[in-house]
């Protein structure tokens, strides 16, 4: 069976803990590779190579970084396929799918690419009598990412592209649930210039993440995942003297006003809840719609689910896969059934009619639901659309503002004042405007509100360039040598 290493040093590092984990292809339920699982000594191994590696790497000219960001980004864009097609056999995502994932991920590599511009400090000249003050960013030193298994090449893409075109060093772990694709970026970059040491893989579970956030030569560290794991990571890295940026889980809301263009809103509707079997933290899982157009918009959306092709990513015509693990499609499942115990009603029950083998659920549709519902206060991460029935624009707002998490927020209206007011008033970090997945393009930051994140700083963009950089200002006189010659002016200092 095939086995899935880390990379340390510029090279395949066997792994020596005796632990290991199953990688499975979720779309017929089988094992198909076992990644090793580190020990510390071998993070601690991995540290100390990033460590030895940032001191040459810092000192590296911003030209030599851009051309290297720039090399791995035609590296990438050659290679999306293979990267697209490693996705796809542990995630399950169907090929658009999965290459829509690594394209936004090159957007992230294309900002960097920037980095001579992005890291231009300022000047003042003249700043007191002889004396002139500029201002720097540098970087940090070893930074750790820890990914999720639903953007096994963007998410790291988001970190590490702007982590080192800033100068740092990268020690990356991976989810164990889909651990290849970044062993490709790893090649890549050797081949792209990166020097050995630079970029390293450590694979696991937590007691490797758990090491990274202790390590004493972490200086940042950047994760992405549920909300209980976001916070045990900000708590954990800040208490040990690290900056963190901590992405956690969502409840995003879509709310369609009465005036909305009603087929726009329903085809949205299905993509942004369905995509990618729901298993994306900017799905729309909360529908809040306007009592008056409820039930034409209902039978749109369902409609649109009937079409919906559900099986396996090699099979062609295939709209949505597999739900990642056995485990987490009963827990989807068992929402479904809480949803019918707490008095909501299922329109279309997803687990009906799903194929025999694999993890798969089909797309649901629940309505009637209110805030205090398992389905409602619970991230559920799956292809389950609920649906809240408001009489407006006022009830829908302090819905969507009363809920505990603020990653993403949509509003679908043809009123420019409605959707002026919303883009100011709703409390979440991400803002569409008859766009379901606000998703920001890469010259902006990605990060929501509340318990959807944890720290200061937004991730990739300006926001991810401060996060991975910190501030020097230099201020200096120098003494001004007598000139040679004669000068019959009294000597001034102003």
């Amino acid at each position: 069976m095939k086995r899935i290493n880390h990379w340390v040093g510029g090279r395949v590092l066997v792994g020596a803990s005796g632990r290991e984990g199953p990688v499975f292809d979720p779309a017929l339920g089988r094992q198909q590779a076992v990644v090793d699982f580190a020990s510390a000594a071998e993070v601690d191994q991995a540290v100390a190579v990033a460590r030895q590696a940032f001191v040459s790497w810092r000192q590296t000219s911003l030209a030599r970084r851009s051309e290297v960001l720039f090399a791995l980004r035609e590296l990438v864009s050659a290679h999306r396929r293979e990267l697209a097609s490693l996705i796809s056999a542990e995630h399950g995502k169907v090929p658009a799918d999965a290459l829509g994932e690594v394209a936004r991920g090159i957007e992230n590599l294309e900002f960097a690419c920037g980095i001579p511009t992005l890291l231009k400090g300022g000047y003042s000249e003249q700043a007191s009598t002889g004396v002139d003050v500029h201002g720097v960013r540098q970087p940090l030193g070893v930074v750790a990412c820890i990914t999720p298994f639903n953007f096994p090449a963007m998410v790291p893409m988001w970190m590490f592209a702007t982590a080192l075109a800033c100068g740092n060093t990268v020690v990356l772990k991976p989810s164990e649930k889909t651990p290849s694709a970044c062993l490709l970026f790893a090649e890549l970059m050797q081949r792209a210039g990166l020097p050995d040491g630079c970029f390293n893989v450590v694979h696991g579970d937590r007691i490797a993440a758990d090491r990274l956030l202790a390590h004493p030569d972490i200086d940042a560290i950047s994760f992405v995942g549920s909300t209980p794991v976001a916070r045990h990571v900000y708590e954990t890295g800040t208490r040990h003297g690290k900056r963190v940026q901590a992405l956690g889980g969502a409840k995003n809301h879509m709310l369609v006003l009465a005036d909305a263009d009603l087929n726009a809103a329903a085809d949205a509707a299905v993509s942004a809840a369905f995509g990618s079997a729901g298993e994306r933290c900017m799905a729309i899982s909360v529908l809040l719609v306007a009592d008056s157009v409820a039930d034409e918009l209902l039978e749109r959306i369902r409609s649109r689910m009937a079409d919906i092709v559900v099986g396996p990513a090699s099979q062609p015509g295939t709209d949505m896969g597999p739900l990642i693990t056995r485990e987490h499609r009963d827990a989807v499942a068992a929402h479904i059934a809480h949803a019918v115990d707490d008095g909501a009603r299922v329109l279309v029950d997803g687990r009906v009619g799903t194929p025999t083998e694999g993890w798969f659920l089909r797309p649901s549709l629940i309505d009637n639901v209110h805030p205090g519902m398992r389905c409602y206060d619970q991230e559920i991460f799956g292809p389950v659309l609920c649906v809240m029935r408001v009489a407006g624009y006022e009830e829908g707002l302090a819905v969507i503002n009363a809920n505990q998490f603020g990653n993403g927020a949509a509003l679908f209206t043809r009123d420019g004042g409605a959707a002026r007011s919303f883009g100011f008033d709703v409390q979440a970090g991400m803002v569409g405007i008859n766009v379901p997945v606000p998703v920001p393009v890469a010259h902006f930051s990605f990060g929501g509100w509340k318990a959807s994140l944890f720290g200061d700083q937004h991730i990739y963009g300006p926001e991810g360039v401060n996060f991975y950089t910190r501030g020097k200002v230099i201020t200096s006189r120098w003494p001004v040598a007598e000139r040679a010659g004669v000068d019959l002016n009294f000597p001034r200092n102003r």
